[in-house]
């Protein structure tokens, strides 16, 4: 699916140049033209980047991407301003954007930053597996249920890494066995019910509901 990319700018032209370049790269444009609209667009569609002028009517860009950072958005932010003085860059880096662009830009140098934080959030995506509020971070592991982190065993960890990979998916015990503890495992085939047992406890710690079910006769899997 191509990227969505939120640009904010009150520079009709500007922003209809930038949106025919950005459409031409296959993405998926939309536009605001001031700042509250521009934070209500960013919270309701959830774009894959934001690119924001400094200054914007009713909400200034670095206040528009303090307001999402506040609300826990990792959205990329590009900043798109005039200002070059060093203490202008450290008041957007500090707002929360990632980077700053000077104008006038060359859509070439803007079209490249567009594209290489992309490919820093869909590399860092790929370690971040999600269900539900559950998340777990291969690459940290690290395991959330909303705001709650969850501590877990080397093998806990396998076994929901394992669950996560394909939510909704009944996994039979002998899959499990074979792909969590091995084919040379020679221990009791219950240990998965014990594990289950672990896993829920934890996840279920703040009397959150279930996501990890039995499937009678079959397995277990990971859904609603």
């Amino acid at each position: 699916m191509a990227a969505h990319i939120l640009l904010v700018e009150d520079e009709i032209k500007l922003a209809r140049f930038v949106e025919l370049e950005l459409t031409a790269e296959g993405y998926r444009v939309t536009i605001a033209h001031d700042g509250i609209t521009g934070l209500t667009l960013a919270r309701e569609s959830t774009p894959d980047l934001a690119i924001l002028d400094w200054m914007l009517p009713g909400l200034t860009g670095v206040e528009l991407c303090r307001r999402l950072r506040a609300t826990g958005s990792k959205v990329p932010v590009i900043l798109l301003t005039a200002r070059d003085e060093v203490s202008d860059r450290v008041t957007g880096l500090d707002a929360g954007a990632d980077d700053y662009v000077l104008k006038p830009f060359s859509i070439e140098e803007l079209l490249a930053r567009i594209r290489a934080h992309l490919r820093r959030t869909q590399e860092e995506s790929g370690d971040l597996l999600q269900f539900e509020d559950l998340s777990l971070n291969r690459r940290t592991r690290e395991v959330f249920r909303g705001e709650r982190a969850i501590d877990l065993t080397a093998k806990e960890f396998d076994l929901l890494e394992y669950l996560l990979n394909h939510p909704r998916q009944v996994y039979t015990r002998d899959q499990i066995l074979e792909k969590v503890w091995g084919y040379d495992f020679m221990g009791d085939s219950n240990i998965i019910e014990v594990y289950i047992r672990y896993l829920r406890i934890k996840l279920e710690e703040s009397n959150e509901k279930r996501l990890i079910h039995t499937v009678r006769g079959v397995g277990y899997a990971l859904r609603e």
